[in-house]
């Protein structure tokens, strides 16, 4: 059948699916309870093409079995109303006068969901973009999930640009706020957010009859993210290699030139694990040939060698955008969009022909050569631009989806796609990409941005844990030596440390300021000495806590905990919390607070409990805010009381066999046990049992370290001391 043919009845079979839709009349919601703590209400005709049925994998059933006790549902199913119309349709949530709500996928900006009593109400617009400097929604990983401190969450099964009113709207017969009599010449006050005295979550769907919420149980805030990651399928657990530094080399440069930097960084001890290739690969790029350009690389296959000699993961860049020249070009172009990204295909990921004819380049291209991961780019949108450079919302799809659901989907079904690969050779694997959405927990890559504000960064890190997602805040170029450490010491404690100097010929350590660099006007050699030892003890603070984070990945896989989070999820009770967005929890134990270039000092605020000073030692009583005045080379860290904490002897980069030395520190009074995980840290046999959990425990006299599991491999810690913090 001709393209033009099939594309008439894709849309003639839409006009079907919405006279129909528009005709049926509901009887009501269905509740159906589909796990411990979870449930499912049905509100009219759904559409098909939603993120649960593009899921990654599978609902983790025994985990949430394993979740606290089962609870009520949370919602008061008499106070929640539906309505469908020609435009859409929309529903109405019961909210409490003083509960917070957050989530909605990753924010970098000051976007502020805590609606606590008295504070306005948000319009939060569910819609990506690759610009997320903005306070309505869009962000690079829209995601229709809340959670609220309550002790609940909701999630709307919708890839549509959905809008979500939290707690600012006045349904009739509702007690809103009322505006004084007083005539106001401020436009501030005028026209500012009024919050509700009975306040309702409001959803707005366009196009949709119907839609399937999922409503999951606490009774904590965390234990409803839990839930929701749990009903992803679990949170993904990166190669232990993943968890070490990533440097993205310049674009411009080829075989030769990218050896020679990589040599420069071994050469210096640098702490390195994975190294980036950019474009210039490729023949073609904006859009992508998939091809090698031997021009620049005569020969991929000694490049590629020669950099694993060197202790090097290799990690290539792409765009989904498939230039004319590539060879697969005219195959895939049945199994496209019908308007095209700069000159090149828009692949259609929802079908399976799209996907079989898109992964047979790039397994000839990268996968065959046993490259260990992707950077997958430009799978956002520049929808606000007067000349936005990705495809329409009127753009049709194969598959059936549209091209607004297909800018929710595009990132998760591009994610999907490239894991295929290392599924089939039991392989792990560790990516990066520009746009996510729901349900993304099970998947191994973490988002990135093109945006560079430093507390934006941070606020994504302190976001990303709400909704199942993992962020980086990479680094660039600097404004000055001390903008270079901050940054460093905030992506050292994020999910993926990752310097992206694509744009720089030479390290930033050697130059920070990028027109310089490029220049080759380096720093002084003192200067750069100096500093290059300085980046070298932090990137050595990352690798000291590879065997901690990696067994809060763990945690996530088997608990659905976010291994990085906010503090509200960890102390819900604590008002103070509640409108923290530059403080964040890394692991269980670890509070990070950074400091940002130009700041002397900054308020870092301790909940309940006891805290240790990372670098100090000092104890704090906690439930105070306390001056933290660290140098340029110490971003301030505190360690809950009553832990212990493993830390290991750096190494520069990890290999098959590597055996951490591990120091485990005593943490105030009677610590608790810590799990540390041993597998291959390789492949996924570990999902078939072969793992071993090593239980660290004190008596405060004697120590011991249990190891239990069938993991028989080598070993991949050694215990070398037990010491008080």
């Amino acid at each position: 059948m001709k393209i033009t043919q099939r594309f008439q009845l894709i849309v003639l079979a839409a006009f079907a699916f919405t006279l129909h839709a528009a005709d049926a009349q509901s009887a009501g919601p269905q509740t159906e309870k589909i796990a411990p703590g979870v449930w499912r209400i049905r509100f009219g005709t759904p559409e098909t093409l939603t993120p649960t049925h593009f899921r990654s994998a599978p609902i983790d059933l025994a985990g949430l079995e394993a979740t606290p006790a089962d609870s009520p549902m949370p919602l008061d199913l008499a106070k929640v109303s539906f309505q469908s119309s020609d435009r859409g349709c929309v529903l109405m949530l019961p909210m409490s006068p003083r509960e917070s709500i957050y989530g909605f996928g990753l924010h970098t900006e000051l976007f502020d969901l805590t609606q606590s009593f008295g504070q306005a109400g948000r319009r939060v617009f569910l819609k990506p973009t690759d610009s997320p400097e903005n306070d309505r929604g869009e962000s690079h990983a829209p995601v229709p999930f809340y959670v609220s401190t309550d002790g609940y969450g909701v999630f709307v099964d919708t890839a549509r640009f959905a809008s979500f009113y939290t707690g600012n709207v006045a349904p009739v017969g509702g007690t809103a706020e009322a505006r004084g009599g007083e005539v106001q010449t401020s436009t501030t006050e005028l026209y500012r957010a009024r919050v509700q005295r009975e306040k309702t979550m409001l959803v707005d769907v366009p196009a949709a009859k119907g839609v399937d919420v999922y409503v999951f149980a606490g009774p904590t805030l965390l234990d409803a993210v839990k839930r929701y990651n749990l009903f992803s399928g679990g949170g993904a657990l990166p190669p232990l290699w993943g968890l070490g530094v990533q440097y993205r080399g310049y674009a411009k440069f080829g075989a030769e030139q990218t050896l020679a930097l990589a040599r420069r960084l071994r050469d210096q001890h640098m702490p390195c694990d994975v190294w980036g290739v950019e474009p210039g690969w490729q023949t073609q790029t904006y859009s992508s040939s998939f091809v090698w350009n031997t021009n620049h690389f005569p020969d991929p296959d000694e490049f590629l060698a020669k950099m694993r000699a060197m202790g090097f993961q290799m990690n290539f860049w792409e765009h989904a955008f498939t230039h004319p020249s590539s060879p697969m070009y005219d195959e895939l172009k049945p199994w496209s969009g019908n308007f095209k990204v700069w000159g090149g295909l828009v692949p259609d990921f929802a079908s399976p022909q799209a996907r079989k004819i898109f992964l047979n380049q790039n397994r000839v291209a990268l996968f065959n050569r046993n490259v260990e991961g992707v950077k997958l780019d430009e799978c956002d949108d520049q929808p606000e631009s007067a000349t936005p450079w990705s495809f329409p919302p009127a753009t049709m799809f194969p598959s059936g989806l549209d091209g607004e659901l297909m800018h929710s989907l595009f990132g998760e079904l591009y994610q999907q796609t490239m894991l295929e690969p290392y599924q089939e050779k039991g392989l792990r694997t560790w990516g990066l990409v520009r746009n996510s959405q729901a349900l993304a927990g099970p998947l191994p890559y973490v988002v990135y941005s093109d945006s560079y504000d430093a507390r934006c960064y941070v606020r994504g890190l302190v976001n990303e844990g709400f909704s199942g997602l993992l962020w980086t805040p990479e680094v660039r170029d600097a404004s000055s030596i001390e903008d270079l450490y901050r940054r460093l010491e905030t992506v050292c404690f994020s999910p993926n440390a990752v310097i992206n100097a694509w744009f720089i010929k030479n390290p930033p350590w050697d130059q920070v300021d990028r027109g310089k660099n490029n220049d080759d006007q380096l720093m002084s050699a003192t200067e750069r000495q100096a500093l290059t030892e300085g980046v070298r003890q932090v990137l050595q603070l990352r690798m000291s806590f590879i065997p901690y984070l990696y067994s809060a990945f763990n945690e996530y896989r088997i608990s659905g905990q976010p291994p990085v989070r906010a503090l509200v999820l960890d102390w819900p009770e604590d008002p103070k919390v509640r409108q923290i967005d530059d403080e964040f929890m890394f692991g269980d134990s670890v509070l990070v607070a950074p400091i940002f270039s130009g700041q002397k000092s900054r308020p870092v605020y301790l909940p309940a409990g006891d805290w240790y000073d990372f670098w100090t030692h000092r104890k704090i009583v906690g439930g105070v805010s306390i001056e933290a005045t660290n140098g340029v080379k110490q971003i301030p860290l505190f360690v809950k009381g009553g832990t212990l904490l493993p830390l290991a002897k750096p190494v520069e980069y990890i290999k098959p066999d590597t055996c951490f030395e591990i120091t485990v520190n005593l943490v105030g009074n009677q610590p608790a046990d810590f799990i540390l995980y041993e597998d291959d840290g390789i492949t996924t046999a570990f999902s078939q049992g072969k793992q071993n959990q090593i239980k660290l425990h004190t008596d405060g006299t004697s120590h011991s370290a249990q190891v239990a599991g069938n993991y028989r491999g080598a070993s991949r810690y050694k215990i070398t001391d037990w010491k008080l913090f």
